[in-house]
């Protein structure tokens, strides 16, 4: 409400120096609401009502989006807008493309193809982002992620690891996109520099992305299980074992894998014994990865060949 409240304050101003055709105190106030904008993720993250949020979001990602039409280099509302689609695409897109599939394999590759473009949308702002203090940032990545990707410093980790989580989902539904595939080294390079500015972003976040990215990665050799457990271990430390993610995402991508039913069940119930309200600022994605650990425990028999 708070940052509600401070944007119709910003609009009246914006709407009245308009009439007097103030252009300094116009852009004044296109900055202060982007200002505004840019911080509305925390109002969301704290609500306890995931079908709300559903049906809000897709107005203040537009919203975002006719700002930065007028105010295209505003690093925050670039981030915004990456974390936003991103977490959009994965909340409310792609995971009810899971649910539906088993009844409409139509409207579940519908819904994944839209997934696909909010990702790439996504990973275009954040890109944007980079692109501000480092001109020619996403033509150079593709060229030489390693060299690229180091000339990022810390204050931009919100947007390398938008950005590649943006990009990485966007592959994970593209298999049969080689262009697409052949990113991943400018993906993981995004990744692995955030991990080395500010491991402990997001309470964890860069390493549950990475638990997952472990299992899939292209060429690594030894053992991607005992690495994607050393990122989980780590995850949950940073988290204090109050984020839901990594229990989910380790449960998915490692024990079906593995094919272990027990620490699959063991994982996915921890996940839902966490009590949302105990942290606000993680209430909204804690609730929906405990509906994925609801759904992933219902296909079971279909994930383990022994039970």
């Amino acid at each position: 409400m708070r940052e509600l409240v401070g944007l119709w304050v910003v609009f009246v101003g914006l709407m009245l120096c308009l009439a007097n055709g103030g252009c300094s105190i116009r852009r004044y106030a296109i900055n202060k609401a982007s200002d505004v904008l840019a911080e509305s993720g925390s109002t969301f993250a704290s609500d306890d009502d995931p079908e709300l949020i559903k049906a809000a979001v897709p107005f203040s990602l537009k919203l975002m989006e006719s700002f930065l039409a007028e105010n295209p280099r505003h690093t925050g509302l670039l981030t915004a807008a990456a974390s936003g689609f991103t977490q959009y695409a994965y909340a409310f897109v792609q995971q009810d493309a899971d649910e539906v599939e088993p009844q409409d394999l139509a409207a579940a590759e519908a819904l994944r193809a839209r997934a696909r473009r909010l990702y790439l949308r996504a990973r275009q702002y954040g890109l944007r982002g980079l692109e501000v203090k480092h001109p020619g940032f996403g033509k150079a990545l593709l060229t030489d992620p390693q060299a690229t990707a180091m000339t990022a410093i810390k204050a931009e980790v919100p947007l390398l690891y938008w950005t590649a989580a943006a990009w990485a989902s966007a592959i994970s539904l593209s298999k049969d996109n080689p262009e697409l595939v052949g990113q991943i080294p400018a993906m993981a390079a995004l990744i692995r520099r955030a991990l080395e500015l500010d491991e402990s972003y997001g309470d964890g976040a860069i390493h549950t992305f990475m638990l997952a990215y472990e299992m899939g990665r292209p060429g690594a050799g030894g053992d991607p299980v005992a690495r994607a457990r050393q990122h989980f271990e780590r995850a949950i430390t940073l988290s204090r074992g109050q984020d839901a993610s990594p229990f989910v995402v380790f449960a998915e991508a490692v024990t079906i894998q593995k094919q272990d039913v027990i620490e699959f069940e063991a994982l996915l119930n921890r996940a839902l014994a966490i009590n949302p309200d105990a942290n606000p600022e993680k209430r909204l994605i804690n609730l929906v990865m405990q509906r994925r650990a609801r759904w992933l425990l219902t296909r079971k028999s279909e994930l383990f060949l022994e039970e």
